[in-house]
């Protein structure tokens, strides 16, 4: 984490102080300077799975900039008497930062979601920016004993940025794992937004975004898969954070 970067904690998972801004010109800066970063964005799902999975807890822990991707985490904070600014969406981030490596002619490394959606985004940001950003790319369907492979894979590439598109909490554990062979000056996981930006998936409208209702967005797409995740994590998290808040007022 950079020195003068705030970080505060909640329910034990650490999280930085930081506005989408600048969250970018840090990251621009590290690329510039070749001074790697390792990224993540916390929601109140992985704020609750990381209380029982210590290899996604240290996963977390070890990144370099911490951002809250989640309104809850922003809520949270309020509630705690701690200040996060805003918001970090991962997604909008990726976004961003893909901006900018036209900008600055940086090498964008993609890896997972399947094979058709992943070269969707590719063929999408090429057609946007120019086929030069494009460091390569890869599925994310492998088996575990491939990993060091696909870590030499993105290493070779040259990239400047590495996007990771799988699940929590396999793609926070593969990038700690192999982040000191990969060696990308940026590496970030961005969960489903390989979906979103390929069409596969509707993002929630922007007043459900501000609102916090993304997750509702998502159990009304996909109920059956979705309800039972985000009914037990959202009444794990506010429970955690009741407790944590009582805690402190005794």
């Amino acid at each position: 984490m950079q020195s003068d970067v705030k970080r505060i904690n909640i329910c034990d998972i650490p999280v930085d102080a930081l506005t989408m801004q600048e969250t970018i010109e840090i990251i621009n800066r590290a690329i510039q300077e070749r001074k790697p970063i390792h990224h993540v964005v916390i929601n109140a799902a992985k704020v609750v799975h990381a209380q029982k999975d210590d290899e996604l807890k240290k996963s977390i822990v070890d990144c370099d900039i911490i951002n809250a991707d989640g309104k809850s985490i922003v809520w949270a904070a309020r509630l705690l008497n701690k200040s996060v600014p805003e918001r970090v969406a991962g997604i909008d981030l990726m976004e961003s930062l893909v901006k900018l490596a036209a900008a600055k002619n940086y090498k964008v490394f993609f890896f997972g979601a399947k094979e058709h959606v992943v070269k969707s985004v590719v063929e999408k940001y090429a057609a946007m920016y120019g086929g030069n950003i494009i460091a390569g790319y890869r599925n994310g369907y492998y088996d575990k004993e491939d990993e060091p492979l696909i870590a030499n894979q993105i290493a070779e590439s040259g990239a400047d940025i590495l996007f990771v598109g799988i699940t929590s909490p396999k793609k926070e554990i593969f990038l700690n794992t192999y982040k000191h062979v990969i060696k990308a000056p940026f590496i970030m996981g961005v969960g489903g937004s390989f979906d979103v930006v390929a069409g596969v998936v509707k993002r929630a409208p922007v007043w459900m975004q501000e609102a916090g209702l993304e997750w509702l967005f998502r159990v009304i797409q996909e109920p059956k898969r979705m309800w039972k995740r985000y009914l037990t994590t959202n009444s794990v998290f506010i429970y955690m954070i009741l407790k944590e808040k009582f805690k402190k007022a005794v």
